[in-house]
């Protein structure tokens, strides 16, 4: 999924460029779509098959069933617009919510 896109995000905001392969999982919100609004993501460290990458949208939940687990190939249909974010190195967060778009680096997120 490698993309120029996903390398020239990560130079905007001079984030390390961490590639995330279509078969990695991802945890992504049941109200996650195409039109949703605002998107959250963040991510973790990645473990064996996992990106790290947590996606929502509206509220976050500490629901036990919030997060499902999906392949990133999946997200081109379900939310193809944070597929340039993806790359991003673990730590970093991301915000969308129309046409505002905030990127940031969050080190708890590296916490165990």
């Amino acid at each position: 999924m490698t993309t120029a896109e996903q390398r020239s995000l990560c130079a905007k905001f001079r984030a390390d460029f961490v590639e995330v392969r279509d078969t990695d999982i991802a945890g992504v919100a049941r109200n996650v779509s195409v039109t949703s609004s605002p998107i959250h993501g963040l991510r973790h460290l990645p473990t064996s098959g996992a990106s790290g990458w947590y996606i929502w949208a509206g509220e976050y939940s500490d629901a036990d069933d919030f997060f499902q687990p999906i392949h990133v190939a999946h997200l081109e249909s379900t939310c193809p617009q944070i597929l340039n974010f993806l790359a991003l190195a673990p730590g970093w967060r991301f915000l969308i919510a129309g046409d505002q778009v905030d990127v940031w680096y969050d080190p708890n997120l590296l916490k165990a």
